[in-house]
């Protein structure tokens, strides 16, 4: 499926996951994992990482970008009672800006690089696919999880 595709899809998969009831949000995917509202959490603050990351891509020359610890996030920013509100409407909002600098810069500027603090050199067709895959990864964990 095209990139664009994929932005759109699991745009359209997630959004309602952040209306699930009590229930649901509380449900993991394997014992000691996150739970969805975790899930839901993290793919919120993960896509502004990565949009912040695209745009330093695109706008700078060669940035180096940072790793963030996504269990520190977690503990410290309290996924376990953070609003999901809140983060639905920052997914949506970074999502969609996400996907209106694919629509311009994928083909166009792909092969620009960035240095990543833990993986090294990179291009904005990988950072731009990792959006896409991040998300479709951890729509499958909330799936397993709600699958029971």
């Amino acid at each position: 499926m095209p990139l664009l595709e994929q932005l759109e899809a699991t745009r359209q998969q997630t959004l309602p996951l952040f209306d699930l009831p009590e229930e649901d949000l509380v449900r993991s995917y394997a014992p000691g994992k996150w739970n969805v509202r975790q899930l839901l959490n993290h793919l919120a603050d993960a896509e502004t990482v990565l949009y912040e990351r695209v745009r330093r891509v695109i706008a700078e020359p060669k940035p180096v970008v940072w790793a963030f610890d996504q269990d520190r996030w977690s503990q410290h920013l309290d996924y376990a009672t953070f609003p999901l509100a809140v983060n639905k409407s920052i997914y949506a909002s970074v999502r969609e800006g996400v996907i209106h600098l694919a629509k311009y810069h994928y083909d166009t500027s792909a092969s620009k690089t960035f240095v990543h603090s833990e993986t090294g050199l990179r291009t904005l067709k990988d950072e731009f696919e990792k959006i896409a895959w991040h998300n479709a990864h951890h729509l499958e964990q909330i799936r397993q999880a709600l699958a029971g």
